[in-house]
């Protein structure tokens, strides 16, 4: 009977609405008591003979059940309401706290998980605050009213309701302990189940590549089995606490009944009050029994309240204590200065005094062989990490001044992992800018390539992409990325292995466009490929965490070092394929 913190603290999100609902189930329960009282004159009038008033109570009767059922239905709106309330503002909560949490939280957790969280035991929350809650304060407020009530009738049906009362709801929480213990199990496996079917579902071309669909199906439906005992094992726990449950209600019932029949009989109490106390003894273990049945309900919200908590407590990977700016010098500079990194558990540092400017409104060009630090480098540019040593500073202040949200609006990123949503290609480009106008996404798409493409499509821009924006090659989801990322407008663009997925001649002219048309942008162009780096003002050439050498493409070239194996390599490469 405990409430777990995290789903109290739910709550929040509507406790108006929660409170009009649980006032509603008190009227509710009201009628229940009215009707009780009302048959209760009936009968007894029934026993004595008289029915002059047996139409009127009769009447009554149902006038109390017609209130009932408006009242009940008026109850389970507002409960609706009040839990959809919690369900958007639990989600609204979590996924702006995932924002913050940012790209390094998801290397150490699965999104499977993350996702079964959010969908599945959101909307155990939602059953769990929006019926089991309102029903636990009517539990403890009606009952003690009751039993004063018959004590004023009839004090020795207490001697069989007050024990079953205590029983009903003091012995299930002997259980309590173990019923945690199976909940946590049970969404344990569940969330597993989730994460690895998530993952299997987006994995599935490379399962059918690699021959390996049926071993992973034997492996979920091994995970499925397991769910399926921990689902048993909690329902066994959670009979037994129903059981003791309905024990306690029908034995309490009996007892008082037969002391309720032996006060009849000796004539110490009237018919009205025997037949009343009969009633308000069942309407007594009324809220016991809804108790039970709502715990049941909400019972996946109780079990995933932990993995709420974790989820809504993890501490982001660095502080967000800098202050937002609006007053973007455009361009500004960025200053690497003496930064170090290294990763927990790695042997050596996976950046070392790395310090380079890359100029306001030029093309830097960042390149390296793979595991040199590039893409370490621009994690710490958008502060997913912080620097062990040195720091990195925009227009002369640090990174770590700005807060996590204007620092990323600052800059805008294309990364080689591209991200397209399900929807047309409008809205995928508006995803940077809203309010941009069609003549807008037309000239960005054109700088990056990309119009041409889309123009042929049946839809053109409104042409509805798959998921992941799979129904594109990768070129042109990369292509695509490229032309938000100019819409965003941002006066730090950060291209990183952003069209690695391209050709290399056609990664060249598309650079070449790019930077002419990112005037007035800080470039930073992370690259491993040197057709997206020769044309940059300045390149940076990183090796084992440090820099080895800064200067233009040909200069490099003539003085040999790490940059010109690069070259030669890439020409290399380009005569193997040929």
């Amino acid at each position: 009977m405990i409430v777990h913190p995290e789903l109290r603290r739910a709550t929040q999100h509507a406790r108006r609405t929660l409170l009009v609902a649980t006032l509603l189930q008190g009227a509710v329960t009201l009628t229940h008591l009215a009707q009780a009282a009302l048959l209760a004159l009936a009968l007894a009038d029934v026993a004595r003979g008289d029915t002059d008033r047996l139409p009127l109570l009769l009447g009554a009767v149902l006038v109390v059940v017609a209130a009932r059922a408006g009242l009940s239905r008026w109850q389970r709106r507002t409960a609706t309401r009040a839990g959809a309330r919690v369900r958007v503002g639990l989600r609204d909560e979590l996924v702006a706290h995932l924002g913050r949490l940012g790209p390094a939280h998801l290397t150490t957790t699965r999104a499977g998980a993350i996702r079964t969280t959010l969908v599945d035991g959101v909307e155990g929350v939602d059953a769990y605050v929006s019926r089991y809650l309102p029903q636990l304060l009517i539990t403890l407020a009606v009952p003690p009213l009751l039993l004063a009530a018959v004590a004023a009738i009839q004090p020795s049906a207490l001697l069989g309701l007050i024990p079953a009362l205590l029983f009903a709801l003091v012995a299930p929480r002997a259980w309590d302990r173990l019923l945690a213990k199976r909940g946590k199990e049970h969404w344990d496996t569940y969330e597993g189940l989730g994460a690895d079917y998530l993952e299997a579902l987006q994995g599935m071309p490379v399962l059918r590549a690699a021959g390996a669909v049926e071993r992973v199906r034997k492996r979920l439906e091994d995970r499925s089995a397991a769910l399926h005992r921990a689902t048993v094992a909690k329902l066994r726990v959670s009979l037994v606490d129903t059981g003791l449950t309905d024990l306690a209600i029908q034995g309490g019932t009996v007892a008082a009944a037969l002391l309720a029949g032996w006060s009849a009989v000796t004539g110490s109490t009237t018919a009205t009050g025997t037949y009343l106390v009969l009633l308000l003894t069942s309407e007594c273990f009324r809220p016991v029994r809804d108790l039970a049945r709502e715990w049941h309900a909400g019972y996946l919200g109780a079990s995933a309240a932990d993995g709420l908590a974790t989820l809504r407590t993890a501490e982001p990977a660095v502080p967000d204590t800098g202050v937002a700016r609006a007053d973007w010098p455009v361009p500004p500079p960025v200053c690497f200065e003496d930064v170090t990194y290294r990763y927990d558990g790695a042997e050596g540092p996976a950046l070392s005094g790395v310090t380079f400017t890359a100029e306001a409104g030029r093309t830097t060009a960042i390149v390296g062989p793979s595991g040199a630090g590039k893409s370490t480098l621009v994690a710490l540019l958008l502060r997913h990490r912080e620097p062990r040593q040195g720091r990195i500073t925009i227009d002369g202040h640090d990174v770590a001044e700005y807060t996590l949200d204007s620092l990323r609006q600052g800059i805008a990123v294309v990364s080689q992992e591209t991200y397209l949503f399900h929807g047309t290609i409008a809205d995928n480009l508006r995803l940077a800018r809203p309010a941009a106008t069609d003549d807008e996404l037309v000239r960005a798409a054109r700088t990056a390539g990309i119009h041409d493409e889309i123009a042929v499509l049946p839809a053109g821009y409104a042409t509805v992409l798959g998921e992941r924006g799979s129904t594109l090659s990768g070129g042109q989801r990369q292509r695509l990325a490229l032309a938000r990322a100019l819409l965003a407008d941002a006066p730090v663009l950060v291209l990183d292995e952003a069209t690695s997925s391209v050709d290399e001649r056609r990664e060249a002219d598309i650079v070449r466009e790019l930077l002419a048309a990112a005037g007035g942008r800080t470039v930073l162009v992370v690259a491993h490929r040197l057709a997206a780096a020769r044309h940059a003002d300045r390149i940076v050439v990183l090796d084992g965490g440090r820099v080895d050498a800064v200067g233009e493409h040909a200069p490099l070239v003539q003085a040999g070092g790490v940059y010109a194996k690069l070259v030669t390599a890439g020409r290399t490469h380009e005569g193997a394929a040929a």
